[in-house]
């Protein structure tokens, strides 16, 4: 009877040890696809060429409104940057049967890069066609940005979203 009891108790060790050992190699493991995003995340901001998918954006004054479709973005790049963003919000000088949404084209100017403990900040200006944006991304090094867009013809607006590297014609196919 001793025998057993003893036995059940060596068994019990070894499991909980087990146990433990298997949990602390998951908490490292998240640790390390943290640290990997992270640098992943520093590596776009350092080449300041990168695409922002939003998500749901705030207008002024206004409530969240969830986006459905992941087909807004904006491609930043130094050389050229677009945009294809929804707009909900007043306008003040927007022709009557121009598009509503954020679109324009064009080389951004004034680029700064402020880099934090927790995230970076990105401000930049882009002259479009008919108008001046000011852009400014708060970028967290999980993904998760905020773009604050500010025009001469339309109320500031706030997009969330994620960044990622711009897909190429190689990854494409």
């Amino acid at each position: 009877m001793k025998n057993k009891v003893f036995i059940l108790l060596v068994l019990s060790v070894f499991l909980n040890f087990s146990a433990f050992a298997q949990e602390k190699t998951k908490k490292e493991l998240k640790a390390e696809r943290e640290a990997q995003k992270q640098k992943e995340i520093e590596a776009l901001i350092d080449s300041k060429n990168f695409v922002f998918e939003a998500q749901k954006l705030t207008p002024q004054g206004g409530r969240l409104i969830n986006l459905d479709y992941n087909m807004y973005f904006l491609n930043f790049n130094t050389e050229k940057t677009t945009a294809d963003l929804p707009f909900f919000g007043r306008g003040y000088n927007v022709g009557y049967g121009s598009d509503g949404g954020i679109k324009f084209e064009g080389i951004p100017e004034n680029i700064k890069v402020e880099k934090k403990k927790k995230n970076t900040t990105i401000k930049a200006s882009v002259k479009g066609k008919d108008d001046v944006y000011d852009l400014m991304f708060t970028i967290f090094y999980n993904g998760g940005t905020s773009l604050s867009v500010n025009s001469n013809n339309r109320a500031p607006i706030f997009y969330d979203g994620e960044i990622s590297a711009p897909k190429t014609d190689e990854n494409k196919k």
